[in-house]
């Protein structure tokens, strides 16, 4: 780790010094001595063994930039040992390594280690800093935890905006040497998922077949494997020849496909006219498998994700009606698609690995016994968005996990965080002790709004319980503080640590909380979720998208005379709208009364984190306190002021149908002044190279929702005012930005 600031005062000239005279006994022949090693970009070179893949030197690259970001100059990357400098970070697997040179060495997938040695045959390196892995993605792990726990990068600091302190130069610590184990999850990566920010922020360049720009999905690959993970699901409705997965399997990372696009079909661009239906028409979907396998390029390492869903992540009994209401059938159907999945892409790629995600539907099959899992298959169970995994104490080894820390559901979080640390060593801790460690997904939506938790579970899935909590024990009641204090630490300065800890504390324990799945919140859609079997007591969240989905059922539903067609997302273009809103009078009045109780009930509690985290601001230091804005004032306000803007919005209706026009004006009035204060905070975290970030807010929604506030608030004063069209959507304008790219294209079912 970086050294205390009070060390790193002190230490550069001492260092410089050590560095002379190590350089003066290295010409002399004193080996023995192990001087102490000084890095700078003065005295450093980075030689990367000639043998090493493209992926090898991309992150090689990654590291001269990280130099040169704290010495103010990049070191030269040269081919060997040769035309080394006094001071040479040699980067290696252990089968690439020189003659005579003598590094540390790790065993087993993806372990790394670091050394320095001083080799006497190679007189123009007096100091060789070893970072060697036991295989390609161990080489990469080595180079980017040098540079994080050297060089005093931080992993996210795509996300974070933290730069490195500027050093003279560092001296590594006598006897500097470590091996780092294999990691304790074999899969692990980021499926950024429902990606409007990611796709709204920076535009593609001309060309460029992707929704997000590729220089954009770069920042991406590099934050995982900066936290070693080593795959990536890019994207939610791609194709498998899009560009990003070519870049990412160039950046040396697994490409995975999630629950929805089995094999890589791209079930959203679904051609019309042509059936989905496996019972009836088997050869047909066959052929779609079958023509996205072909798709992918032989050089590409894939990990196969195989299972049976409908069209746009509905459930497959959703398209066939022989199967609705009859799990055993369901169960079979699923089941003989899998075992035709592993059959077509083995005939291509005879050692593939394939994973199978229990999605919604997934969980309750497998409860039931109907589904048929081959062994060679990874069983993956999944949460239920909320960080609640969803296996009934089933969970075995060899199992995995698939794990939110965002969720677009018209309920959930797209714009700031909501599992706390405390879900996620808990959960994650279950599964790390019931040796269900073959896999983990986290989807991260579009990472920055959740950085925290995005580190939090990489790590974990990395190396443990120790990661978080310091021990590789059952986390304690404290756990989450011990991380809270970590990341704040890190992030805004020592001095903020206690007092943010707190504000996170209080921050995860501040909205509303249901009962899971009952009894049901209306979704924007006004259908109740339908019943599933649940297996654990973690509540559910109101996020940030609830207020703004629930505003705008009450509001749409009032102007339009409750007659709002939905929009479905995610959809091919050819699916139908359906109605929206199919509410009674004593259903409306019920949520109205629930909608004023949660909120009024949370609304102290919201106004209390937003007064602990202005008083920390003095804390952070000065230069974090644009990313505070962000990651802390922007996430709070968010919430504060939505929670705020359902109770006026709620409160405004019951004095609408109470006959009190003045009071439902003053109500709607104070909702349009929590929008605003909302919109504000956001700009204002739109720094640097952050404009336009909120650009792409086309799934929470916050500008729509402020239009139908204000077209409300004007039909309170002139009932003759615009309305708005009487149409609701859960994320079709999102889409239709998101998959715009791919044109009129659709699956390949010949």
């Amino acid at each position: 780790m970086p050294r205390p600031p009070s060390f790193q005062k002190v230490f550069p000239i001492l260092a410089l010094l050590a560095g002379v005279l190590a350089l003066t006994l290295g010409a002399g022949g004193l080996q023995a001595q192990s001087p102490r090693t000084v890095i700078s970009a003065a005295v450093s070179r980075i030689v990367v063994a000639p043998a090493e893949p493209g992926p090898v030197l991309r992150a090689a690259k990654d590291l001269q930039s990280d130099f040169a970001r704290v010495f103010g100059r990049a070191p030269q990357i040269v081919n060997g040992l040769q035309d080394a400098g006094p001071t040479t970070i040699l980067i290696a697997q252990s089968d690439h390594l020189p003659a005579g040179v003598d590094c540390t060495q790790a065993t087993g997938t993806e372990a790394f280690a670091f050394s320095v040695v001083h080799p006497g045959n190679q007189p123009r390196a007096s100091s060789v800093v070893c970072l060697v892995g036991s295989d390609m993605r161990g080489v990469i792990y080595a180079i980017y935890q040098f540079s994080q726990q050297i060089l005093g990068v931080d992993p996210m600091y795509l996300w974070t905006d933290k730069q490195p302190a500027r050093r003279v130069s560092i001296a590594l610590p006598a006897g500097f040497a470590r091996v780092f184990p294999s990691p304790v999850f074999k899969y692990r990566g980021f499926f950024p998922n429902d990606e409007d920010l990611l796709t709204g922020w920076v535009m593609p360049k001309k060309g460029d077949q992707t929704g997000i720009a590729l220089s954009t999905w770069d920042m991406v690959f590099e934050t995982i494997l900066r936290l070693k993970g080593n795959m990536v699901v890019p994207g939610t409705w791609i194709f498998p020849d899009d560009a990003q997965v070519r870049a990412a399997a160039e950046r040396g990372l697994i490409v995975n496909q999630h629950h929805a696009i089995p094999l890589g079909v791209n079930v959203a661009r679904w051609p019309a006219d042509v059936p989905y239906n496996y019972s009836t028409h088997p050869q047909i979907l066959r052929r779609a498998w079958t023509n996205a396998v072909n798709l992918y390029q032989p050089d590409e390492e894939i990990l196969w994700s195989v299972g049976l869903r409908g069209l746009s992540d509905s459930s497959y009994s959703s398209l066939d009606p022989s199967v609705r209401n009859n799990d055993p059938l369901l169960g079979q159907r699923i089941s003989q698609a899998i075992a035709d999945q592993i059959g077509i892409v083995r005939a291509r790629y005879p050692h593939a690995q394939f994973v199978t995600d229990l999605w919604q539907e997934g969980a309750r099959l497998m409860q039931e016994g109907y589904l048929k899992i081959p062994p060679e298959v990874s069983l993956v169970w999944a949460d239920t968005g909320y960080g609640d995994m969803q296996d009934g104490g089933k969970v075995a080894p060899g199992h995995g996990m698939y794990f939110h820390v965002a969720m677009m559901n018209g309920q959930a979080n797209q714009l700031s965080e909501m599992v706390s640390v405390k879900i996620i060593q808990s959960e994650i801790g279950r599964y790390i002790s019931a040796g269900a460690t073959s896999y983990f997904l986290v989807n991260t939506s579009d990472i920055r709004p959740v950085a925290m938790t995005t580190r939090a579970v990489m790590e974990m899935a990395w190396g443990g319980l120790g990661a978080t909590t310091g021990e590789q024990t059952a986390p304690d009641a404290d756990a989450d503080a011990a991380y809270y204090r970590k990341w704040a630490s890190e992030e805004f300065g020592p001095h903020s640590a206690d007092a943010l800890t707190r504000v996170y504390r209080e921050y995860f324990a501040a909205p509303s909380l249901r009962a899971p799945f009952g009894p049901p919140r209306l979704t924007s859609a006004g259908n109740a979720p339908p019943p599933q079997p649940h297996y654990s007591s973690i509540p559910l969240v109101d996020g940030d998208q609830h207020y703004h989905s629930e505003a705008r059922r009450i509001l749409l539903d009032y102007l339009s005379g409750h007659q709002v067609v939905n929009i479905p997302s995610q959809s091919p273009k050819w699916t139908a709208p359906r109605v929206g809103f199919p509410l009674t009078d004593q259903q409306r009045a019920a949520l109205l009364d629930r909608d004023i109780n949660d909120c009024a009930a949370a609304q102290p509690r919201w106004d209390a984190v937003w007064k602990d985290a202005l008083a920390a601001q003095s804390l952070v230091d000065p230069a974090r306190r644009d990313y505070y804005q962000e990651a802390v004032l922007a996430m709070i306000v968010i919430n504060r002021e939505s929670n705020r803007m359902l109770l006026d919005v709620a409160r405004s209706m019951k004095d609408v149908n109470a006959g009190d026009t003045a009071a439902a004006q003053s109500q709607a009035a104070d909702a349009l002044r929590s929008l605003d204060a909302m919109q504000a905070s956001m700009h204002a975290a739109e720094y640097g190279k952050w404009k336009n970030w909120y650009r792409g807010d086309w799934l929470t929604g916050v500008y729509r929702t402020r239009e139908i506030v204000q077209a409300y608030a004007n039909h309170l004063t002139d009932p003759m005012a615009k309305l708005p069209a009487p149409a609701a959507w859960t994320g079709w304008e999102g889409y239709f930005h998101i998959m715009q790219y791919e044109g009129d294209r659709s699956v390949d079912v010949h």
